[in-house]
């Protein structure tokens, strides 16, 4: 008798221990009768499930280990993208309008199809607004183009802020804090809206992804401390960066190769003479060739650079140049004297403005 107890006491938990999965019913007209519906991962364009149209309608099932972006295509249109997840989910429309299918039953889809109500508007805007920039008469048009152009990515900015206030738990949210990313190069305003989000949503695939991206582009970003690293000088003593410690530093990316660099290197002169009077100075980091030591020194004697040098001559393998992730020169970073990254990208007159603003220009 206590067996039997025993087993009929633990079936339920079997039962509820199995995983559900998702049924997809569609009814569309159109269609030929058996043609082909495939459901696809957003991302790799692996199959899920598939299915044959019958009478105008069809069944997929399948499971998914967390709400998905997919591709449903229905026989040779374009596909449709959906965000899958276990629950019954309804499928309804037409061939002649494919592009706009009903769905019901995910909630995730309904938070990613509000993401294209928002988002979808605005971004057409702003292309529309670059082309016309790019066609711009001249500077009156120009300018007025570009206020219509910084106003846009202002509200877009507002609406990303919203959408996470409004859905933290959502896994749209990480997905569309990643969409809207290069709209700004701003990795610690990316890293405060996905602190916004909940525990849920960073816990999904995409939101682990999206710390990850957070974090490889936060190296090296303003408001971040600057990585300490080590290179021998032009006599092949060791120096760090950490030794500037207590100084505003402006650590630049050049090498004599670099036709860009050195045409940037007399204002880089200007700056270092106005403003080393004032607790600043420049460390340069050469990513000359192996072998080539002689192009450096000689490129340095040239250009009249008078202030410390390092390279260790591995080209773009440079360990410097490797631990800040430079892909292109002239690049530079302005350092204060606690050693927090306070600019990037100094070139032309912005590098003269940014240290009056620091340094003062009396």
């Amino acid at each position: 008798m206590t067996r039997i107890f025993l087993v009929l006491f633990l079936m339920p938990l079997c039962v509820f221990a199995q995983k559900t999965g998702f049924e997809i019913n569609g009814s569309v007209t159109g269609f030929a009768e058996g043609a082909a519906v495939k459901l696809e991962n957003g991302n790799d364009n692996s199959a899920i499930a598939s299915a044959k149209i019958a009478a105008g309608k069809f069944t997929i099932k399948g499971s998914v280990e967390e709400p998905q972006l997919c591709k449903l295509t229905i026989a040779s249109e374009q596909p449709q993208f959906i965000y899958v997840e276990n629950k019954k989910i309804a499928v309804s429309g037409s061939k002649t309008d494919i592009q706009h299918l009903k769905i019901t039953g995910s909630p995730s889809h309904q938070d990613f199809m509000k993401f294209q109500e928002v988002f979808n508007p605005l971004i057409s805007s702003l292309n529309a607004t670059v082309s016309s920039i790019n066609k711009a008469a001249g500077k009156p048009q120009y300018d007025a183009l570009m206020k219509v152009y910084d106003s846009t990515r202002a509200v877009i900015q507002t609406r990303i802020d919203e959408f996470v206030a409004l859905k933290p738990k959502s896994p749209v949210t990480p997905f569309v804090l990643f969409v809207t990313a290069n709209m700004y190069d701003d990795p610690m305003l990316l890293e405060k809206r996905y602190n916004a989000m909940d525990t849920v949503a960073k816990n999904y695939t995409i939101g682990k992804n999206l710390y990850s991206y957070i974090q490889y582009n936060k190296v090296g970003a303003v408001g971040t401390a600057a990585l300490d690293f080590t290179q021998p000088d032009t006599t092949g003593t060791p120096v760090s960066l950490s030794s500037f410690h207590g100084k505003y530093v402006l650590v630049d990316f050049w090498a004599s190769w670099c036709g860009p660099c050195r045409a940037e290197n007399p204002n880089v002169v200007e700056n270092f003479k106005q403003f080393r009077e004032k607790n600043f100075t420049v460390l340069g980091v050469s990513l000359d060739r192996p072998g080539s030591k002689d192009n450096w020194l000689g490129a340095i004697h040239k250009d009249n650079l008078t202030w410390t040098h390092v390279s260790d001559l591995q080209f773009w393998n440079n360990a410097a140049a490797q631990l800040y992730r430079v892909n292109s020169i002239p690049f530079n970073m302005l350092i204060d004297p606690s050693g927090k990254i306070i600019a990037r990208n100094l070139r032309g007159e912005t590098l003269h403005s940014k240290l009056c603003e620091v340094l003062g220009c009396n």
